[in-house]
């Protein structure tokens, strides 16, 4: 796992770079926060395909509990992933709803990640 940051119009963002799943359950995505937030980052990207699938299964509730620490340490979060394999309307609600609050933003790419992130 690598952690770029990035320094966009004054903004750090962190960018989780990794081959597969590295985020598998709540501490390894605060670790991949905390690392972030060290190396001086003020917001993070995901990437979809390195979070576990039961991330993606809201009955897991491991969504809520790493999107709960995101914003417990206040750290803007952008996951970039493909999301059409996904068929669940409670998962689409829920990223809809997170897109609208701006805190979480389900995105298709880098760039949209980092308009929405550094836009605010």
């Amino acid at each position: 796992m690598n952690i770029e940051i990035n320094q966009i119009n004054h903004v750090s963002v962190a960018e989780l770079k990794a081959e597969g799943v590295v985020i598998n359950n709540v501490q390894d995505a605060l670790d991949a926060l905390a690392n972030a937030g060290y190396a001086g980052a003020d917001k993070m990207i995901l990437h979809a395909k390195n979070i576990t699938p039961d991330f993606f299964d809201l009955k897991t509730k491991l969504a809520g509990e790493i999107l709960q620490k995101f914003s417990n340490y206040n750290m803007p979060l952008a996951i970039v992933g493909h999301y059409s394999q996904y068929k669940s309307k409670s998962l689409t609600d829920f990223m809809y709803e997170s897109n609208k609050g701006g805190r979480v933003n389900f995105v298709s790419s880098v760039e949209e990640a980092i308009e929405k992130l550094v836009k605010k």
